[in-house]
């Protein structure tokens, strides 16, 4: 039995794990690096920045077990646990064992003899270089796909048009979040949340279990309003306007040693399917994400094991 999984965050590893947990061996395609989508770490020199989740609350047993075996630690201020040394050692334990293809974008599903082929293009092409035609692997007897939803539409429109209709009917918020390290610390608290206006949260990121205690790192995502207003910015300039209201809220805010910002262009469902998962039975294909449910990480998780035993039913593993 030959399964795809088309996204490697949360969804999609709850996913696989589930169904390798029943024998099988699901291949995992993700165009970032490595696993985990929104739990990612970036790092500049000497210093990292978790600049997407900043912590994790599971609430369900089988996410927190997942969560404790990979290492997460608990960071009192949130009442949360984090990963050590950075939010994406948890995806990368989590990916233990499974079959990744990271840095492959998946561009087409295209049905084959009564299965599935998988059509993708390398994620971070050579700068300058020709774009390479698109590869492909399988027939696979079944798909799941973990993509956002957004994303999911465009793949499932040509094999699955009802599918794809749904999840197109999910909008999404935007995120920018500002990256940056000072030379000194801050006199605020580790972590700050504004109801309104450019800055919805901050963190010092550098106040986490696990991380460079020198440092002065700070992660600052700005609120959807303020995102959605300024989604089309140039990065430079958007980390320039958050730095300048970060200014607002800091005292002598010193010049940077570091500073970016990132556009999570599809950061949160504004408005979750309010199902657990879609499953065709008659296609084999299978959609999940944080989206089906919410924008929690314990939603992608709960909509990753729910499409997994979706699929397991119809193999009749119950």
């Amino acid at each position: 039995m030959k399964i795809a999984i088309l996204g490697a965050g949360l969804a999609g590893l709850a996913a696989a794990r589930r169904l390798a947990a029943a024998g099988l061996t699901p291949a995992l395609f993700d165009k970032g690096r490595a696993a985990g989508g929104r739990l990612a770490t970036r790092r500049a020199g000497s210093v990292a920045f978790d600049h997407g989740a900043q912590y994790l609350k599971p609430q369900s047993g089988s996410f927190a077990d997942a969560l404790h075996a990979a290492g997460a630690e608990p960071w009192p201020v949130t009442g949360g646990v984090v990963g050590v040394p950075g939010m994406s050692a948890l995806p990368r334990a989590l990916a233990a064992g499974l079959d990744l293809q990271a840095g492959r974008q998946v561009v087409a599903l295209r049905p084959v003899g009564g299965g599935w082929e998988v059509q993708h293009v390398d994620s971070r092409p050579p700068r300058g270089g020709v774009a390479e035609a698109s590869r492909a692997d399988g027939p696979f007897d079944a798909v799941i796909c973990c993509l956002p939803a957004p994303q999911a539409a465009p793949v499932l429109a040509g094999p699955a048009p009802d599918l794809a209709a749904q999840a197109a009917a999910v909008p999404f918020r935007a995120c920018w979040t500002l990256m940056a390290a000072f030379p000194s610390r801050l006199g605020l608290p580790d972590t700050l949340q504004a109801p309104s206006g450019a800055i919805g949260w901050a963190c010092r990121d550098s106040a986490k279990p696990g991380r460079l205690a020198e440092a002065e790192c700070w992660v600052v995502q700005a609120g959807p309003a303020w995102t959605e207003s300024r989604l089309e910015l140039a990065a430079e300039a958007a980390r320039d306007l958050l730095l300048d209201a970060f200014g607002h809220v800091a005292t002598r805010l010193p010049a940077p040693a570091h500073a970016e910002a990132h556009r999570w262009r599809f950061a949160a469902a504004a408005r979750p399917l309010g199902r657990p998962c879609l499953w065709d039975g008659g296609l084999r294909l299978g959609v999940a994400g944080d989206w089906c449910l919410g924008d929690r990480a314990d939603d992608a998780w709960a909509s990753g094991e729910a499409v997994a035993q979706a699929l397991l039913a119809e193999l009749g593993h119950g």
